[in-house]
């Protein structure tokens, strides 16, 4: 069985998923393919987010990618997720902190 994983083709998006799978690796026989894909916000850095979509700039790819079954599953920071999903993706599990004082707060 291989499960096909996207992630964001950013360095540190790529390391922190591979992070995750070798945690996953150790629980099972499972194999993993990664499936880097670049977003909307990795490829427009120059403007402002709400200039070029706003919420979801780097989750829409991959999240398209899983309703058009090009991948199985998807691996996002928690900070770049919407708080309101497309009705075929669901959060079924948050990653551990590594960081416990690593936060992030929002107000208006």
């Amino acid at each position: 069985m291989k499960i096909r994983v996207a992630t964001r083709d950013s360095p540190l998006a790529v390391q922190q998923t591979r992070q995750l799978l070798e945690e996953f690796k150790s629980l099972s026989d499972i194999d993993f393919e990664l499936v880097p894909l670049k977003t909307k916000g990795d490829l427009n850095i120059q403007d402002r987010f709400e200039k070029i979509g706003g919420k979801g700039l780097f989750t829409k790819e991959l999240d398209q990618a899983l309703i058009e079954k090009r991948a199985d599953i998807a691996v996002h920071s928690l900070k770049d997720i919407p708080s309101e999903l497309p009705q075929e993706i669901a959060v079924v599990g948050i990653g551990k902190e590594e960081n416990q004082q690593d936060v992030w707060i929002s107000y208006q």
